[in-house]
């Protein structure tokens, strides 16, 4: 008898994505009707659009119902859509998420999917040997990359190559156990994400994958702003689970201060033993 697939859930967060959305909710909503078997959805989590992203994702829509949007009008950074988009995870089996310009080709995300047998959480890898680069990031954005590698690894010692690779998949269960501790809004919502399942013992697995840098990437375009922002909030992650953490509570309008000044969103309190 065969197995029927666990059901997957698959969440794109898009921030004025009109221009280069379309192609990827087509490529995979196409490769997964015919590649697999089980149930497939595919929600995109629209931040503060100020463009017809919506418009865009509704066009496709009418060719697959398999897609579908989640609309925040206000600006909730791509952790704060990923957050949201993950209190999704009851209505099926695995849950993931992709970035909007298919970087991550649809074959590419399948291979981490059939791997869900093995781990809790199965994340693709730029950093691993067996990687298929077919178009390499900047060098500068690279270097940026391995040097909040080394700071993520001395805060944390997660032993993770590529923490910030937007190609992951989780299981239902782990993500309605660990929703509670995410709370990080910006492009350090990764790190959030891994960590807390870590402390929660849950598996994690780390393989190479496939990608294509793409041009017009938001990250590359404000890399140094993206970069102090990605600091900090690593920074407070790591500062949320020490035992003085309680002391700091003074700062907090300082902190909502900074992340406003730099455009992004604040991070989210969430309940905390030490909140």
């Amino acid at each position: 008898m065969t197995q029927t697939p666990p059901s997957l859930l698959l969440l794109i967060p898009a921030h004025n994505e009109e221009k280069r959305i379309e192609p990827t909710l087509r490529e995979y909503a196409e490769y997964f009707r015919r590649n697999y078997n089980g149930k497939f959805q595919l929600v995109v989590v629209l931040n503060g659009c100020r463009d017809d992203t919506l418009g865009v994702v509704n066009r496709a829509a009418t060719d697959f119902p398999e897609i579908s949007a989640l609309n925040f009008p206000d600006p909730i950074g791509k952790g704060g859509a990923l957050i949201e988009g993950l209190k999704l995870a009851p209505n099926t089996d695995l849950i993931g998420y992709v970035d909007a310009d298919g970087a991550t080709g649809p074959q590419a995300f399948l291979e981490l999917v059939h791997l869900t047998a093995q781990a809790d959480c199965v994340i693709g890898s730029r950093w691993l040997p067996g990687a298929v680069l077919h178009q390499s990031q900047p060098w500068l954005r690279r270097f940026f990359s391995r040097v909040f590698h080394a700071i993520v690894q001395a805060l944390f010692w997660m032993d993770i190559a590529d923490t910030q690779c937007p190609a992951k998949v989780i299981r239902r269960g782990a993500i309605e156990k660990i929703h509670s501790a995410l709370r990080i809004a910006d492009l350090a919502f990764d790190v959030n994400l891994l960590y807390a399942l870590k402390r929660e013992g849950f598996r994690i697995l780390e393989v190479p994958t496939e990608w294509t840098d793409k041009i017009g990437s938001k990250v590359t375009q404000s890399l140094l702003r993206s970069s102090l922002v990605m600091f900090l909030s690593v920074v407070r992650l790591w500062l949320i689970y020490k035992p003085f953490y309680r002391w700091l509570r003074p700062l907090r309008p300082v902190e909502t201060w900074i992340y406003r000044k730099l455009r992004q969103p604040a991070p989210l309190l969430g309940p905390s033993r030490d909140e």
